[in-house]
C-alpha cells in the first residue's frame, strides 16, 4: 500500500520565524501608557525624596539657603552623640514594646471568639471593631484630646461621677500618663485590621480537624490548645513582625495628640525628625535628613528579618 505525502507548502519568504505577535507590541505600549502615572508620582513622591534624604543628610542646609553646605558625615556624628536623639530612640521601642504584645495577644482572644459559628451578632461586633480604622489617625488624634481633657472630658467626667479621681487626671499632659494614654489609643485605632488578620488565619485550619477531635472527645480547652494554636503558630509570627512595623510610624497620632510632649515624654523618633525639619526656630534639614536615614536603615532591618521569619514560617506551616 502506497501512501501520497503531499510535500509542505514553503512560501516564499522562507519558513516563519518565531517572534512577537502583530498586537503585542501595541499591547506593551498601552501597558506603559497605564503605568506611566503611577510611575511618574511613585518616583516624585517616594523614590526622589528618599534619594534625596540620602543627599541632605550630608550637607548642613535649612531649606531657605540657594546651596546646602557639603560636611559629609558630620551630621552623623552629632545624631549619634545627640543623648535626645536616643531618648527618642528608647521612647519609639517601648511603645512597641508595650504596643505589639498587647494589640497581638487581644486580637488573638477576640477573634477566637468572633470566629465561632455559635457567636451571636459576630459581624456586627467585627464590623464595629473595625470602624477605627478606616477613620483618618490625625482627626482620632485630635478627638482624643477632648476625650481625654481633664477639665470637660468624658473620661475624666465618668472618673469624677464613680469617685476615682474628684480633682480629675491630665492623661495627656503628664508624663507618666501621656506615652501610655498614646498607647492605649494606637491599640484601639489598629485592633480592628489585626483582628482580620487573625480571622483569616483562623479561616485556613481545616474543619476535618475540628471534627476529628470531636470524635475524640476533645473539648473546647483541649481543641484550642493542641490544634488551633500550634496551627497558628506560622501566623503567629507574620502577624507579629506585621504589628512590629506598623508600631514604628505613629508619627501623626502621636503628633496630633501630644505633639511630643510634655517634656519630649512622647517624642518618637519620627516627631524628632519633624521637630528638627519644620518646628525648630532655625530648620536643619541636613541633620533631620541624617536622623531619618539612620531611622529608615532600623525599618529596613526589621523588614529583613520579618522576611526572613515569614520564610521560616512557611516551611513550618508546610511541615505541619
Amino acid at each position: 500500500m502506497t501512501v501520497a505525502v503531499r510535500p509542505a507548502r514553503v512560501s516564499a519568504a522562507g519558513p516563519r520565524r518565531p517572534g512577537r505577535a502583530p498586537g503585542a507590541a501595541r499591547s506593551t505600549a498601552y501597558v506603559w501608557l497605564f503605568l506611566a502615572p503611577t510611575v511618574l508620582l511613585y518616583g516624585a513622591f517616594t523614590v526622589y525624596p528618599i534619594v534625596s534624604s540620602y543627599l541632605y543628610s550630608l550637607t548642613d542646609w535649612n531649606g531657605f539657603d540657594a546651596s546646602p553646605s557639603f560636611i559629609g558625615l558630620a551630621n552623623y556624628r552629632e545624631v549619634l552623640a545627640d543623648p535626645m536623639f536616643w531618648n527618642s530612640f528608647r521612647l519609639t521601642l517601648t511603645f512597641m514594646v508595650l504596643a505589639v504584645p498587647v494589640q497581638v495577644l487581644a486580637t488573638l482572644l477576640i477573634a477566637i471568639v468572633l470566629n465561632s459559628p455559635r457567636m451571636p451578632l459576630r459581624k456586627l461586633f467585627r464590623t464595629a471593631l473595625f470602624l477605627p480604622v478606616v477613620t483618618t489617625t490625625a482627626i482620632v488624634g485630635v478627638v482624643m484630646q477632648f476625650v481625654f481633657d481633664p477639665a470637660s472630658g468624658p473620661v475624666n467626667l465618668a472618673l469624677r461621677e464613680a469617685g476615682l479621681a474628684p480633682d480629675g487626671i491630665d492623661f495627656l499632659g503628664q508624663s507618666s500618663t501621656a506615652l501610655g494614654t498614646t498607647i492605649g489609643v494606637y491599640v484601639w485605632k489598629w485592633f480592628g485590621i489585626t483582628l482580620v488578620y487573625w480571622l483569616a488565619a483562623l479561616q485556613t485550619v481545616p474543619n476535618e480537624v475540628y471534627e476529628a477531635a470531636r470524635l475524640d472527645g476533645a473539648g473546647a480547652p483541649a481543641t484550642l490548645r493542641y490544634i488551633t494554636m500550634p496551627l497558628l503558630k506560622p501566623f503567629l509570627v507574620i502577624i507579629t513582625l506585621l504589628s512590629i512595623e506598623a508600631s514604628l510610624q505613629v508619627f501623626d497620632l502621636v503628633l496630633t495628640m501630644t505633639g511630643g510632649g510634655p517634656f519630649y515624654s512622647t517624642e518618637v523618633i519620627e516627631v524628632y525628625i519633624y521637630r528638627w525639619a519644620f518646628a525648630a526656630t532655625i530648620p536643619r534639614l541636613g541633620y533631620a535628613s541624617a536622623v531619618a536615614v539612620l531611622f529608615g536603615l532600623f525599618i529596613c532591618l526589621v523588614g529583613m528579618v520579618q522576611l526572613l521569619a515569614v520564610r521560616a514560617a512557611r516551611r513550618t506551616r508546610g511541615a505541619a
